[in-house]
């Protein structure tokens, strides 16, 4: 007889991987979930840092702080194990992707020579682009997830994403990142910089007298002397983006898909999943938040059906209109919670064999340490 083996759970997901990447689409409890599977980390007795890459501040307002920072925040051990039950060793820590700042430091940490960064940092083209050019952010959040994973300083790290179709792009920065360098206009343009900017192609010429035209030629100059002070530089950002690639696709990596039982979210959420799949990368956890209980037994037809033997009987008598009314209310919850498994029944079927838990519905916003650790517990 062939043992059986225990099927997933999402506690078992966070404890068996270094980086577990939260992803969903917006208003479904991704960033709280995020916090409640660092929690269950740092009770565990891992070194545990939970980052969002979402410019909005969700994530400081369900850990109860006034901000966060782009540096790594150690969270007091009282808050998040309350109880005094956690495993030692273990730590949780918080922080909210900087763009510009990990794109600054990133200058530092490549350029040649000090002379190198500075050229650079101070290019009013760099300075424009460090901030707002499309997909920075995404991309500066590998760069961070990388400095993470590099260091000694955490054994788990769990990523809060933006919603889903900006997590798409999170996941293929480092791709598009390496196809931006091997591109023929990229490289056209580095040409003179790696000629002495005395000279370059025709076509390049060709290519910035007509940019020129549109722009003008001082953001042309800025452009071409971000390129000349780039010189040398790229190999280290190509890289790193294919370590990151490589990261993404590796056992150390779990992808825990957050969606509420909303058929909108849900069908959000299999759109992701499908994403995930055509690159490989599979789904190991689905948290479903926000689930309508079911009760055994409440059959909506038979309780509509009770409520209107009551209010046909004798609606005067005491009580009567009142326990219809809650025969009603139930039989709309138990119609909502069949709705529900519904909707989630293909999702959790296209996942396969992957972790599921559902977090009930709550009644209260989640903003400090006591929601999060009620939440930690439902996903534990």
């Amino acid at each position: 007889m062939e043992p059986v083996v225990p099927h997933p759970t999402i506690a078992s997901v966070v404890e068996a991987h270094r980086v577990v990447v939260c992803c969903g689409t917006g208003g479904v409890g991704k960033t709280t979930s995020a916090a409640a599977l660092a929690i269950h980390g740092a009770r565990c007795g891992r070194r545990t840092v939970v980052v969002t890459i979402d410019p909005a501040k969700r994530l400081a307002q369900a850990l109860g702080l006034e901000h966060l920072s782009n540096t790594a925040l150690e969270i007091d051990r009282e808050r998040w194990d309350a109880d005094d039950t956690a495993a030692p060793g273990g730590s949780m820590a918080a922080l909210m992707l900087d763009a510009e700042s990990t794109f600054d430091t990133l200058v530092r940490q490549y350029a040649y020579d000090d002379a190198q960064a500075e050229r650079i940092l101070a290019n009013a083209f760099y300075r424009n682009i460090a901030g707002s050019l499309s997909g920075t952010q995404e991309y500066m959040a590998m760069e961070k997830l990388h400095e993470l994973h590099s260091a000694d300083a955490f054994d788990l790290i769990v990523v809060d994403t933006p919603p889903t179709r900006h997590a798409l792009d999170f996941l293929d920065a480092p791709r598009r990142l390496t196809r931006l360098l091997d591109n023929r206009i990229f490289r056209m343009l580095m040409t003179p910089a790696r000629a002495g900017f005395r000279v370059g192609s025709v076509a390049a010429q060709a290519f910035l007298r007509t940019v020129a035209r549109v722009v003008g030629t001082e953001v042309i100059d800025d452009v071409l002397a971000f390129f000349r002070a780039f010189e040398g530089m790229e190999d280290g950002f190509r890289s790193r983006a294919n370590e990151m690639t490589q990261l993404l696709a590796s056992s150390e990596t779990a992808f825990v898909l957050v969606t509420s039982p909303r058929r909108d979210a849900v069908e959000e959420a299999a759109y992701f999943a499908a994403r995930l799949a055509e690159g490989d990368l599979a789904v190991k956890g689905l948290v479903v938040n926000r689930v309508h209980p079911r009760f055994p037994g409440a059959l909506p037809d038979v309780l509509r059906a009770d409520a209107h033997a009551l209010r046909a009987g004798d609606p005067d008598r005491p009580g009567a209109r009142t326990l219809a009314a809650q025969y009603d209310n139930l039989a709309d919850l138990e119609e909502l919670a069949l709705r529900e498994e519904r909707a989630l029944r293909g999702l959790e079927e296209r996942i396969g064999s992957a972790a599921v838990a559902h977090v009930p519905e709550l009644g209260h916003d989640v903003h400090d340490f006591t929601a999060l650790r009620a939440v930690a517990a439902h996903l534990a």
